[in-house]
């Protein structure tokens, strides 16, 4: 564990992620309304919003629209569901 920004002194975790995975996550997460996104508890969208917040940081922020295609290709081929 790690501490850090912006939590201070709160425990963190690293997530590896696929960076196709991230991609696709950071596009949906930006273009989402997460006031539409079903959730049980308030955490959960601020959960939402600070994971967003982590990938604006990353290289990921600036995927072309072709990219973001051939990321959400590439992580759906395989889903087998």
């Amino acid at each position: 564990m790690e501490t850090g920004f912006p939590w201070g002194s709160t425990p963190t975790v690293n997530v590896g992620l696929w960076r196709s995975d991230a991609i696709v996550l950071f596009d949906w997460l930006n273009t989402t309304d997460l006031n539409t996104v079903p959730v049980t508890h308030p955490a959960q969208k601020q959960a939402l919003t600070d994971l967003l917040a982590r990938l604006e940081d990353e290289d990921v922020s600036d995927s072309t629209a072709e990219e973001i295609a051939a990321a959400q290709n590439e992580v759906a081929k395989d889903m087998g569901w």
